[in-house]
């Protein structure tokens, strides 16, 4: 971690800032990554980035680049709202804004490996705050994390004129997760409920959003703990392997031919939205595997099998599709030939290679 003490000509002011690069950062000179802006980093930095490392090492997120802005004393001043102007944000937290816009951001992704990608968390006062976000006509976050909100009163028509509509027309993905508990004051809770009736109103297919009642944590400093991983299932949801929801819900009455391109489109947009280079994995190769043996008489079952060995030349996989479509056309000897070459691809140490070997001889036989 680095701190530094920025000068900001928007706030007259220094502040301090703490700057995580993930593992390998300083080694990888190809990969960009996601950038995150936390909020009240004097608590919520540390949390965030040890989230961010356990999904990046279970893969179910990218690595990111965080940084944190602290406010232990300045927490009032940088998000303050003024209740009888209809909640507008004070004359210094709209600064504070620009100095997120402006200067922070600037100075991070000119010296730093960022990708498009960019997430704001906040608790409290300062996840009002970042809804603010939202009002520019191409909001420059993807993703925006409110963690125990307390929401100003008029939160729901400051959002409504923000005219979320114009989201849909940007070749972009956004996430919106707020949170709720019986924890939270009933006032609170009741602003954060009309936000919810509304947002629920709206259909945008790129504006992805995550209403979540932490109903059994028993204070809001564990529902901290709780919502920055829930928001991260949400937010990294297209990054994850496909999981079984996925499978039921997007790809399991898919043509073979759109199921292949569902996998392909998974990893473009992994690639644009993160900066990621994944290549495509074997676990989601073996994923759809169903659909291109099952459906269609396995026609496509050359095409998935020549797309793997690009992907994988050294992976025994595409020589198994492939031989499985020559197998399924009764043309036992290339089908034998493919068995033969991805079985010579195998370590004998692999638990699979005896299983394999089965295919080699049932084609020997009926050769």
């Amino acid at each position: 971690m680095v701190t530094k003490k920025y000068e900001s000509e928007e706030l007259q002011d220094i502040r301090t800032i703490q700057i995580h690069l993930p593992n390998g950062y300083d080694r990888d000179t190809i990969t960009n990554y996601p950038l995150t802006i936390v909020l009240d980093a004097e608590y919520l930095f540390d949390l965030y980035v040890g989230n961010s490392k356990l999904f990046s090492h279970t893969d179910k997120a990218p690595k990111q680049i965080v940084v944190g802005i602290e406010m232990a004393t300045t927490r009032l001043k940088d998000a303050s709202f003024d209740e009888t102007r209809n909640s507008e944000l004070t004359a210094y937290s709209k600064s504070f804004i620009k100095f997120i816009k402006n200067e922070l951001l600037s100075y991070i992704e000119g010296n730093y490996k960022t990708s498009p990608f960019l997430t704001i968390v906040g608790n409290g006062i300062s996840a009002n705050l970042i809804t603010h976000f939202l009002k520019d006509e191409t909001p420059i976050f993807n993703a925006y994390i409110c963690l125990n909100p307390t929401f100003s009163p008029d939160i729901s028509i400051q959002i409504e004129s923000y005219d979320l509509n114009k989201l849909s027309s940007i070749d972009n993905t956004y996430y919106f997760y707020f949170n709720d508990g019986k924890f939270i004051s009933d006032e609170k809770q009741q602003r954060i409920g009309l936000l919810n009736t509304y947002l629920k109103s709206l259909s945008i297919k790129n504006f992805n959003v995550k209403y979540d009642f932490i109903g059994d944590s028993p204070s809001n400093v564990s529902a901290i703990g709780e919502g920055i991983p829930r928001a991260f299932d949400k937010i990294f949801e297209i990054y994850s392997g496909i999981n079984k929801e996925e499978f039921e819900t997007k790809i399991k009455n898919l043509s073979p031919l759109d199921a292949i391109a569902y996998l392909e489109n998974k990893y473009i947009e992994i690639d644009y939205l993160f900066g990621s280079n994944l290549g495509i994995r074997e676990i989601d190769i073996i994923a759809i595997e169903s659909i291109i043996i099952e459906k269609e008489n396995g026609d496509y079952l050359k095409n998935y099998g020549n797309m793997i060995l690009n992907l994988y030349p050294f992976s025994p996989l595409g020589h198994y599709y492939l031989g499985r479509y020559y197998e399924a056309g009764k043309n036992y000897s290339k089908a034998l030939e493919q068995y033969r070459l991805g079985y010579g691809k195998m370590d004998p140490a692999d638990p699979n290679a005896d299983k394999f070997y089965q295919n080699v001889q049932r084609m020997l036989r009926k050769g």
